[in-house]
């Protein structure tokens, strides 16, 4: 995922240490921000580093992912190798 491309993704996202839980569409993204419309209709932008995000693809699948992977440029994540396991 984190090659993937993530706007028009549905997305739910987490704060690592408590708090609320956002739910809606990345409308947008930054090199340590997403942006999301939430359901209610606000546009909030979350710190990738703070949250874990759990996407939904066009498959319907979800995928959970900690925002830290996140971390870096739209263009430039999508080129990175990322390290085997």
């Amino acid at each position: 995922l984190p090659r993937h491309e993530l706007l028009g993704l549905r997305v739910r996202a987490k704060p690592i240490r408590g708090g609320h839980v956002h739910a809606g569409e990345v409308v947008g993204e930054t090199r340590n921000m997403l942006k999301i419309l939430r359901d209610d209709g606000r546009i909030v932008a979350l710190p990738k580093k703070a949250h874990r995000f759990e996407f939904e693809l066009p498959s319907g699948e979800r995928v959970l992912v900690e925002g830290e992977v996140l971390i870096g440029r739209p263009e430039e994540r999508l080129k990175k190798r990322l390290r085997r396991w």
